[in-house]
């Protein structure tokens, strides 16, 4: 698993965090994104892991948003989803990006194989919409941005 660096194939036009072909999950720590890291390759998948810290996740990230919502608000959803990716990195949540091939891994084996590893959270990011693929627990701290964010199946 490498660093995340944030790159311009990252963000929409806008500059805002949108990695489209992947899915960024968060965890309650270091050990439990290492842990869902391997057992993403024992289940085979084949795209690459990129970690990133809550510190990296809060400088990196969360400054993409900038004022992408001023004026006016965006029509998608990708503000509200780097506002819930922050309220987690703000508690100490760490991420993973993970690259998604068409050979790779279903979302329903990817959530199947790193929610038993800790995962809180879960976006994947396709073309013109983000599937959030780990409701948020009932139990669990309340983020401040929640929305319908779930997509229709294929």
């Amino acid at each position: 698993m490498k660093p995340l660096v944030l790159d311009s194939t990252m963000t929409n036009l806008g500059g805002v965090f949108y990695p489209t072909g992947h899915v960024f999950a968060l965890f309650p720590d270091e050990d439990c994104v290492r842990q869902a890291a391997t057992a993403l390759h024992a289940a085979g998948h084949q795209g690459e892991t990129a970690y990133a810290s809550p510190e990296v996740i809060l400088q990196e990230i969360v400054h993409t948003l900038g004022t992408a919502d001023a004026p006016l608000p965006s029509v998608g959803a990708e503000g509200d989803m780097v506002r819930r990716i922050a309220d987690l990195a703000g508690t100490g949540h760490h991420g993973v990006l993970i690259e998604m091939n068409d050979k790779d891994t279903t979302t329903d084996t990817l959530v199947a194989t790193i929610g038993p590893e800790g995962a809180v959270a879960a976006f994947y990011y396709r073309t013109f919409i983000i599937e959030d693929l780990i409701s948020e627990p009932a139990d669990g701290p309340l983020q401040s941005v929640v929305v319908g964010t779930h997509a229709a199946p294929l």
